[in-house]
C-alpha cells in the first residue's frame, strides 16, 4: 500500500468519525466535542479541519435553539460578543488543547437574528470568518447569526422588475438650530397621479434609513404588493444627534421639522396635512423624538413609531397623566435590546393601554440594530398605511380582508381565513417574493362571509411567500413563511 493510499484510507476514516459524531442523539456538537477530546492530541487537528470542511454552515446549530460557536485558528484567547451580551465581550470560547479548535455553545429562540463578532487576544475584534452573513450596522459591518425559525424579510431586497420610486436631495437651513442638513425626499413609483395629496412619512436618522435599513427598497416592494398605499416619506438626518432628539435641543428640533421643514415640503409635493396620513418613525433616541413630537404636535403627525425606543420620562408622564392625544402608535422592543431601554418600553405599553391609545406593541428575538429596524418596518408601515382604492379612502371594503394564516411560519399546511362580501368572487393566490404567480389557492363565490381555506405546501422550499387576495378591484396581501 502507497503512501497515497494510506493518506486516502486515513482521510475516509476521519469523515467517517465526525459524520458518526454527528448523528447522535440531537448531541451532535457535544458528541463530537467528546470524541475530538478522546483522541490522541496528534490527531485532533486534522479532525478538527475536517470538520470545518465537511459542508456545514456556521455557527453551527442543532435542534432549532441550540448555537455553538466555532473558531478554527491559532489564538491565546476567543471570546464573542454581540448583541446577546450587550456588546461585552464575555463569553469565552473554550480550547481543545493539542489543537486550534475553540467552541462556545449556547440556546437562543429558533427565530432569533443576533449580531456578534469574534475578539482574538482580548483586543482584535473580527467577523467570523467562518460565517458568510453579514449586517451593517452603524459601526461597520457585523457577523449575522440566523437561527434555523429566522426568514429573511423578502421586502429588504431590491427588485429590478417592480416599479421603483425616485430619491432626490437637498439642503434645509433651520434657523431654529442655526444648522443646514440633507433632507432626501423619496417619491412613490408613478408621483403624481390624479389630483389627491399623498400621505406622507418622515424617518429620523434619515439617511441611516437609507444606507443601513434599505427604507426606500421597502416602500417599493410595498406599495408594488398592494401592502401599503403610495406615501411619500422624507428622510432628515441629525446634525447634533444627542441634543436634538434627547436633549438641550429637543424643541428647537421640534419646531424645525413642524415649523420650518414640513411646511417647505407640504408646499413642493402633494402631501395631505391631514394629521392622520402624516406618520413618523425613528429608532433608539430617534423613537424618542418622534413621541416628543407627536406629544406636542397631535395636529400635525397623527401616527408614531417608536422602535428600540429610549423614552424619556416626560414623554411617559405626559402621555400617561395627561389628555389623551389623538394618536395612533407602534411600538416595539428587542429581548437582547438595550437593557435599559426594555422595561421603558413595556411601561409605556401599559401606559398606551390603561389610556385607551390604539397601538401596535411587538417583540422580536433581536438586538439594537439596523437588521432588526429594517426585517420589521413594514409593520408599522402596514399599520399606518393600508392599501385602499385611493389615496385619501377608507380601505377598499370593510367586509373584504385577508386574516393572517394560522400556523405561520408553517412546514405543511396552514389555515388561511378572509372575510369577503357573500356572492363575491375571490381569487387567493400564492406569489414569490418577486411578485411571480406560482399557484391560485381558491377561486369561487364563497357561500357566506367568512371563508377558511387550508393550504398544504408540497412543492415550495423554506422563505416568504406573498399571499393576495383579489375580489374585483379590491385587493390586499400579506407574506406567510414556509419553514424548514
Amino acid at each position: 500500500m502507497n503512501k497515497f493510499q494510506l493518506v486516502s484510507i486515513r482521510r475516509f476514516f476521519i469523515t467517517l468519525m465526525i459524520f458518526s459524531c454527528l448523528q447522535v442523539n440531537g448531541q451532535s456538537f457535544a458528541h463530537f466535542i467528546f470524541r475530538l477530546n478522546s483522541l490522541p492530541e496528534s490527531q485532533r487537528q486534522a479532525v478538527a479541519d475536517s470538520f470545518m470542511n465537511s459542508g456545514n454552515s456556521f455557527p453551527y446549530t442543532e435542534n432549532d435553539t441550540l448555537v455553538n460557536f466555532v473558531y478554527n485558528a491559532s489564538a491565546q484567547s476567543v471570546a464573542m460578543a454581540g448583541d446577546a451580551t450587550g456588546w461585552n465581550p464575555n463569553k469565552n470560547l473554550m480550547h481543545i488543547s493539542g489543537c486550534n479548535f475553540w467552541y462556545y455553545s449556547t440556546s437562543y429562540e429558533s427565530d432569533a437574528r443576533l449580531d456578534y463578532k469574534l475578539i482574538i487576544n482580548g483586543s482584535n475584534w473580527i467577523l467570523d470568518p467562518n460565517n458568510s452573513y453579514t449586517c451593517s450596522g452603524g459601526f461597520g459591518p457585523n457577523s449575522e447569526l440566523r437561527m434555523p425559525g429566522y426568514n429573511v424579510p423578502p421586502e429588504i431586497s431590491y427588485y429590478p422588475e417592480i416599479p421603483h420610486g425616485s430619491l432626490s436631495d437637498t439642503s434645509f437651513y433651520s434657523t431654529n438650530l442655526g444648522n443646514s442638513r440633507l433632507v432626501r425626499i423619496y417619491l412613490p413609483p408613478g408621483y403624481p397621479t390624479g389630483s389627491e395629496a399623498y400621505p406622507v412619512i418622515l424617518f429620523h436618522d434619515g439617511l441611516e434609513y437609507i444606507s443601513l435599513c434599505q427604507a426606500n427598497n421597502i416602500l417599493d416592494y410595498l406599495i408594488a404588493n398592494h401592502l401599503i398605499t403610495p406615501v411619500i416619506a422624507v428622510f432628515v438626518p441629525p446634525v447634533d444627534r444627542t441634543s436634538e432628539y434627547a436633549g438641550s435641543k429637543i424643541d428647537n428640533f421640534s419646531d424645525f421639522i413642524t415649523q420650518e421643514l414640513m411646511p417647505s415640503i407640504d408646499t413642493k409635493y402633494k402631501t395631505s396635512t391631514d394629521p392622520s396620513k402624516r406618520a413618523m418613525v425613528g429608532a433608539s433616541n430617534g423613537g424618542n423624538i418622534a413621541l416628543y413630537i407627536g406629544m406636542k404636535h397631535p395636529e400635525i403627525f397623527g401616527k408614531i413609531a417608536a422602535v428600540s425606543s429610549n423614552i424619556q420620562t416626560t414623554i411617559s408622564s405626559a402621555f400617561s397623566t395627561g389628555p389623551k392625544l389623538n394618536l395612533s402608535i407602534y411600538l416595539d422592543i428587542g429581548k437582547y435590546d438595550i437593557a435599559s431601554l426594555i422595561p421603558m418600553a413595556y411601561n409605556f405599553r401599559d401606559i398606551l393601554q390603561a389610556n385607551g391609545y390604539a397601538y401596535q406593541f411587538r417583540e422580536w428575538s433581536e438586538g439594537h440594530s439596523w437588521g432588526n429596524w429594517k426585517g420589521h418596518l413594514r409593520f408599522p408601515l402596514e399599520q399606518f398605511f393600508p392599501f385602499t382604492s385611493g389615496l385619501n379612502s377608507m380601505p377598499q371594503n370593510p367586509g373584504f380582508r385577508l386574516e393572517q394564516n394560522r400556523p405561520n411560519p408553517f412546514r405543511g399546511h396552514t389555515v388561511i381565513p378572509f372575510y369577503a362580501p357573500s356572492g363575491s368572487k375571490v381569487l387567493l393566490t400564492l406569489m414569490d417574493a418577486a411578485g411571480h404567480l406560482l399557484e391560485t389557492i381558491y377561486e369561487g363565490t364563497p357561500g357566506n362571509t367568512i371563508k377558511m381555506v387550508t393550504f398544504t405546501n408540497n412543492y415550495y422550499k423554506p422563505g416568504n411567500y406573498l399571499c393576495t387576495l383579489q375580489s374585483g378591484s379590491a385587493r390586499t396581501s400579506m407574506v406567510v413563511t414556509i419553514c424548514e
